[in-house]
């Protein structure tokens, strides 16, 4: 059904809502999977045995899952853009490097775009008397950009220790750099998101990895070369150091 969405053609209003209801429930069964095998791995360890053929598959399925609804929000948003304004995305999306500049997978850059987008539509919210009002300024949802360097098989490491959700991002950009991004749909502050990345870095098998945060709200402009900046103060950090960089 994803495939029949594409720029050029008209899509029924009732095939994009059947489309969105159809993923809701596939990451839900799929979530009910995963609670499932925490609950025997813990309750029934010793009469439990993984499947590494299922595993393989459930994993291809949610991958491919994701992949095809990724490209489907891309298109509606995309779309939705050149209607409000006229076809000038590109700019909102290519501002200084970012979004597109921070991941080199076009799945994850189309995850990213996706994100962004839905992220500055939630940045509003109704009243009960219908009128449209700003979330709390000094604590608005968005993003975390990270970035961990280092040694490349320290960074392998790091990669199967973490744990991601649902719309999260991360990816293997290079050998010795780890590139992600936290969506928070709540509002948070920059400071906790920095503190559980120094508890992870603090630990011994990580303490010669370089972590760089970059707080992102959707409704901010970039200012400067964002890109350049983090390669500027990549080089003048330390190994073990957590950084939070203002952009």
């Amino acid at each position: 059904m994803c495939l029949r969405v594409t720029p050029e053609r008209n899509v029924p209003p009732e095939i994009v809502i059947d489309i969105r209801e159809y993923y809701k429930d596939i990451r839900s069964r799929l979530g009910e999977i995963k609670a499932i095998q925490q609950l025997l791995q813990g309750k029934y360890r010793q009469y439990y045995h993984r499947d590494p053929l299922l595993d393989k598959e459930i994993t291809e399925f949610s991958f491919v899952a994701k992949n095809c609804y990724s490209k489907f929000e891309y298109i509606m948003v995309r779309r939705a853009i050149q209607k409000r304004d006229g076809g000038r995305e590109e700019e909102e999306f290519d501002r200084n490097g970012l979004p597109s500049g921070w991941f080199r997978s076009k799945e994850n850059q189309i995850a990213f775009i996706s994100n962004l987008r839905a992220l500055k539509d939630l940045d509003y919210e109704a009243s009960e008397l219908g009128e449209r009002r700003r979330v709390t300024e000094n604590r608005p949802r968005g993003f975390t950009l990270f970035l961990l360097s280092g040694d490349e098989k320290v960074i392998e490491t790091f990669q199967a220790a973490i744990r991601l959700r649902e719309h999260d991002v991360l990816e293997r950009y290079e050998n010795t750099q780890l590139r992600g991004l936290l969506a928070h749909l709540r509002e948070i502050d920059s400071s906790e998101v920095e503190k559980k990345f120094k508890e992870f870095i603090g630990r011994p098998e990580f303490l010669k990895l370089k972590c760089l945060l970059l707080p992102i709200h959707p409704e901010r402009d970039f200012e400067g070369d964002i890109l350049e900046t983090v390669r500027k103060e990549l080089q003048e950090m330390r190994e073990g150091e957590v950084r939070t960089l203002s952009v």
